[in-house]
């Protein structure tokens, strides 16, 4: 007989309430398949009364045992708020298979946890499978990512087609359109992972706060031997930038907060070392400069955030040049 795999999805929120409960309706609408799943809703201590929202919903629409509250006190970040659940679950004396992060703007859009853990059934040498990812437009959007590097960030700082076009083995975002397949990262915002493999590798990061923490992982997943898939048949519906107000493709241009660029700094400290995040960091601001006169030219809005220059250079490079490692 079959066994059947479990599954249980977290979902971390802040300041996302309505978004979060459609988020978990969506995923109580569906059977999944023979896969029991459970659902953790964690409330990163959102400055209004998301909590309080959370344990009303939870009386009202007869959640029961499927959905298990964690009214936080700390706002932990997205990497150390999944891993207070994980590190629970990793207690228990029969931990789930595997478990699903499901951001709090996103929703299931078809049986997407039964077809991602079918999949891992089916491929033991992979530890993570990511879904495909739509706007609510239907606009399909990249789930699919090659790891940054010192002149792929440098290709995408500069922003401008014809490079981008010669050197497309170097650009870290794969095309909406990506196959199913091995592939280097998928988007967090909705991925299955063998919580046996996670809890190995110690959960997320606690270095990062919030970005980057989980291509770091996949990055450590990847070393140890395990493959990641890109499995577009299943599919979720994303709000994006909903709870972080950080979208790609804005019209205009914000600065990003400062905790974007340490897990910048930390993800190419960790990955690649201090010599390496120096190259990646030059990399980009080299890019960033080419990029300035060619918008100009070409009538278009600068490819870098609000401040970059002073931003980079007082959170990024000089930490890296002075020797400060962060969390390293």
């Amino acid at each position: 007989m079959t066994r059947h795999t479990s599954i249980a999805v977290i979902i971390v929120n802040y300041g996302t309430a309505d978004l979060s409960i459609a988020a978990v309706e969506s995923v109580l609408a569906r059977d999944h398949g023979t896969h029991p799943v459970e659902i953790h809703l964690l409330d990163n201590a959102s400055p209004g009364d998301d909590a309080s929202i959370f344990a009303a919903a939870h009386a009202q629409r007869n959640w029961g045992d499927r959905v298990t509250l964690w009214p936080e006190r700390e706002n932990h970040g997205f990497g150390r708020g999944n891993n207070v659940v994980i590190h629970a679950l990793g207690q228990r004396g029969i931990p789930p298979d595997y478990i699903f992060l499901l951001n709090p703007d996103a929703a299931l859009r078809n049986d997407a946890l039964a077809i991602l853990a079918d999949r891992l059934d089916r491929t033991p040498v992979a530890a993570v499978a990511g879904a495909a990812i739509s706007l609510p437009s239907g606009q399909g959007v990249t789930a699919a990512f090659r790891f940054p590097s010192a002149f792929g960030e440098f290709v995408q700082a500069v922003n401008f087609g014809p490079i981008s076009r010669l050197f497309r083995s170097r650009v870290v975002p794969l095309p909406p359109d990506q196959p199913d397949g091995p592939v280097n990262w998928v988007s967090g915002a909705a991925v299955m992972m063998r919580l046996a493999v996670v809890l190995k590798l110690g959960g997320f990061d606690p270095d990062f706060f919030l970005y980057y923490e989980e291509v770091e992982l996949m990055h450590r997943i990847r070393r140890v031997g395990y493959d990641i898939l890109y499995v577009p048949a299943a599919h979720i519906q994303h709000v994006e930038g909903a709870a972080t107000q950080v979208k790609s493709g804005q019209p205009l241009r914000k600065p990003k907060p400062a905790y974007w660029y340490d897990s910048w700094r930390f993800y190419h400290l960790k990955t690649g070392g201090r010599l390496h995040a120096l190259m990646a960091g030059l990399g980009w601001m080299a890019g960033a400069v080419l990029n300035a006169p060619i918008a100009v030219l070409r009538r278009n809005r600068m490819s870098m955030p609000k401040h970059f220059f002073r931003d980079f250079t007082r959170l990024v490079m000089m930490p890296l040049l002075t020797g400060r490692r962060g969390g390293q």
